[in-house]
């Protein structure tokens, strides 16, 4: 073994061990909270239950998981929701042993649940639940914790309410109030002097202390059997561990499926409450450590852990923030401490059960009022004061009341429910409409002449670019309205742009469809540009418009992959509807006509007529390649080229179209570099050839024609970038 690697096992044996004296003392007292309701001896039963809990998740999830330095313990959530249920069944006149099967049964099922999500993909999905309500309910969860133990702190008889024991002071018992006060003190100042030994074990172990002196005025707190302020002994009255996992089995044997009806929503709220707690603890341990976890793996193994304890007879739980914690800073580096934790949590079971069976139900109380004091969210109190906050504290204070006065089963339902609102509100909150442009503030990437240009300026106002962004759902569907509505009767063309479109439902596609059979009444297009491949949810945009027939049912609604091939198709219509046939004649140009429709001074070309070569290309011909060498300018004749730039796979980025009359290479021609893209005729195309070495002899003749030239290039490239600038502008508005 290398010495980084007995660095390793040192840090995992002494994080797994730090890491356990942590959650122990939390699991015996999540243990007898959920337990102790049911009366008698289950106080025992519940510190068992804890322990055994301790030991099968620390043991299985760490085998499972994936996550360095996660520890995975029975938790505050878990205690709650289960210890709510098993007072209300009491409450309802259940039998003990029904109870208990019950809560194994919620146990399982919540296990199986996390499998199927993590086996589903799940995983991924849990984390996004809204912030206010997660805070909301961990609150609930901390203030039902603090209720809840209240009166075993002040000693009052099991079974009694909050409100009942609060009204009779003579019932309650001084010497657990006293009890409960050191422990609650312990956990609070012992941080700030011992750093070495967690809070909880040193509060605990006060708690026992105090009891025990407090023992030589009363002996009577001296007996462990029958005494209802202290656990009692572990093993005994419910047999050893094999008979317990014997009894477990034999009462699942049992266990009617009707039971399934009562427990189902339970291990609903369970198992997403434990998932939550875990995947929360594996992100803080992401960002501490730079590492990144596997959530679905996660949930598959927290779920087959909280099967083994149900089986085992223990708590479920999930990944604990405080524990992982300790175990980071004890030096663990691998899920080898989480193995270890588990195993130490059994040895103490072996080890120290006559010290356990000594525990007072007050310690217990007070390290849970600590616990639960800890998880009520304060600083979501500041959300109150903000306007832009005040309805996520709204959410808050929602799931906190339910929880508090219906259940936290309710709590997680009114959770959920408040989630989609958040959802829809701040859905409904952004604007589906990015911006509008003018036809005649965008322009297709075809190279156009000043007299065609003239028109599409001219006719420019009969097309209209509408960008949409977000999510098109009823939500926004009438702001989807209000949006494309005004263009009906001024405009021609209406397209759009659905690049930045996230999700689409059936009510947005309604409220098109109703704008689509409005432009066609008056004898314009609704076109649709850049359709997402696929949307985040997995749907195929425009198979799904196919589908509900937006594409289909009329020939004035019309679909391109890219927006520059709805703009050249619209500005096509104008230009022929304006019967603007240059690019459509088809004799080649000569040069004195090339320098006319390029407005170039006369004899600009026609003096180096001598100096061109003649060429075709048949269409899909590359004219040029990229990476050949550059220095050759081509004049279109007759045809059209289309010059682009090879992305990856089979992508290209459209540089431009360029047609009759127009010239293409000029930017190998000036620095004779080589091509930085490659051009294709689209159809058959002459061109002449003007070549770079050639010029440079007729330029050392001719200086005047070789300005001719050069300033001819000049005017069109200026021409090119005005009208750039001029999208640029209209894109910045």
């Amino acid at each position: 073994m290398t010495t980084e690697e007995q660095h390793h096992t040192a840090g995992d044996l002494w994080g797994g061990l730090a890491a356990m004296l942590v959650a122990l003392p939390s699991a015996i007292a999540f243990g007898v909270t959920i337990f102790a309701p049911l009366g008698g001896d289950y106080a025992a039963h519940g510190a068992l239950a804890g322990i055994l809990g301790a030991t099968s998740l620390g043991l299985v999830a760490a085998t499972f998981g994936g996550t360095d330095r996660l520890i995975t313990a029975p938790c505050a959530p878990a205690a709650a929701v289960m210890s709510a249920l098993s007072i209300s069944l009491m409450q309802q006149s259940t039998s003990p042993a029904s109870i208990m099967l019950l809560l194994m049964l919620i146990a399982l099922l919540a296990g199986a649940i996390q499998v199927m999500l993590g086996l589903a993909g799940i995983g991924r999905l849990i984390r996004f639940i809204p912030y206010p309500v997660v805070s909301g309910y961990l609150s609930g969860v901390g203030l039902t914790i603090i209720f809840g133990q209240l009166p075993a702190l002040l000693g009052t008889p099991k079974g009694m309410s909050l409100f009942r024991a609060l009204q009779q002071p003579l019932l309650w018992h001084w010497q657990s109030l006293l009890v409960g006060l050191a422990v609650v003190a312990t956990m609070l100042l012992a941080p700030r002097v011992v750093r070495i030994v967690p809070a909880a074990i040193l509060a605990m172990l006060t708690g026992i202390a105090v009891y025990l002196l407090l023992g030589l005025a009363d002996p009577g707190l001296w007996q462990s059997h029958g005494n209802p302020y202290i656990i009692g002994p572990l093993v005994g009255g419910h047999g050893e561990l094999a008979e317990m996992l014997q009894q477990n089995l034999q009462a699942l044997q049992q266990g009617d499926p009707a039971m399934l009806a009562q427990v189902i929503i339970p291990a609903l709220t369970l198992a997403a409450l434990l998932s939550i707690d875990t995947l929360k603890t594996c992100v803080v341990l992401d960002t501490l450590t730079y590492s990144h976890h596997n959530p679905n793996r996660e949930l598959v193994a927290q779920g087959l852990a909280n099967v083994a304890s149900a089986v085992m007879g223990g708590i479920p739980g999930a990944g604990q923030m405080g524990a992982s914690m300790v175990n980071l800073s004890s030096g663990a580096r691998t899920r080898r401490s989480g193995l270890l934790a588990g195993g130490f949590a059994l040895l103490a079971l072996l080890l120290l059960s006559p010290l356990v069976a000594w525990v007072p139900l007050a310690a217990l109380a007070g390290i849970l009022l600590v616990v639960g004091a800890r998880m009520i969210d304060v600083r979501s109190l500041a959300f109150f004061r903000s306007k832009a906050t005040r309805f996520d504290f709204l959410v808050i204070i929602a799931v906190v009341v339910t929880a508090l006065s219906v259940s936290l089963i309710a709590a997680s339902g009114v959770g959920i429910l408040l989630a989609m609102m958040l959802y829809l509100r701040e859905q409904m909150r952004s604007t589906v409409l990015r911006r509008k442009i003018e036809g005649g503030g965008a322009f297709s990437r075809v190279m156009r002449h000043e007299q065609e240009l003239a028109i599409l300026i001219r006719e420019g106002s009969k097309t209209v670019i509408v960008e949409l962004q977000g999510s098109l759902f009823f939500g926004t569907a009438h702001q989807l309205y209000l949006a494309l509505e005004p263009e009906i009767g001024p405009r021609t063309y209406v397209i759009l742009n659905l690049r930045r479109v996230q999700s689409i439902d059936l009510t947005a596609t309604h409220v098109l469809e109703q704008i689509k059979d409005r432009l066609e009444a008056v004898g314009a297009w609704l076109i649709f540009s850049e359709i997402p491949h696929g949307l985040p949810s997995g749907l195929k945009m425009k198979r799904y418009l196919r589908q509900v027939g937006l594409l289909q049912d009329s020939p004035k609604a019309l679909a391109f992959r890219q927006l520059d091939e709805a703009l050249e198709w619209v500005e096509g219509q104008m230009l022929r509807e304006a019967a603007c046939l240059v690019r459509e004649e088809a004799e080649p140009l000569s040069l004195d006509a090339l320098e006319q429709v390029l407005c170039w001074k006369p004899g600009s070309l026609t003096r180096l007529a001598d100096l061109m070569e003649t060429h075709h290309a048949a269409a899909g011909e590359k004219v040029f390649a990229l990476g050949t060498e550059g220095g050759d300018l081509l004049f279109i004749r007759r045809g059209t080229v289309r010059v682009s730039l090879p992305l990856r796979k089979k992508e290209a980025w459209h540089i431009g179209t360029f047609g009759r009359g127009d010239f293409i290479g000029e930017m190998g021609f000036l620095d004779s570099v080589r091509r930085t893209a490659e051009a294709v005729a689209m159809t058959d195309t002459d061109y002449y050839l003007l070549s770079r070495q050639r010029f440079d002899q007729f330029a050392a003749t001719q200086p005047d024609g070789c300005a001719a030239i050069f300033e001819g290039i000049a005017l069109v490239l200026a021409m090119r970038m005005r009208m750039m600038n001029k999208e640029l502008r209209v894109l910045r508005d």
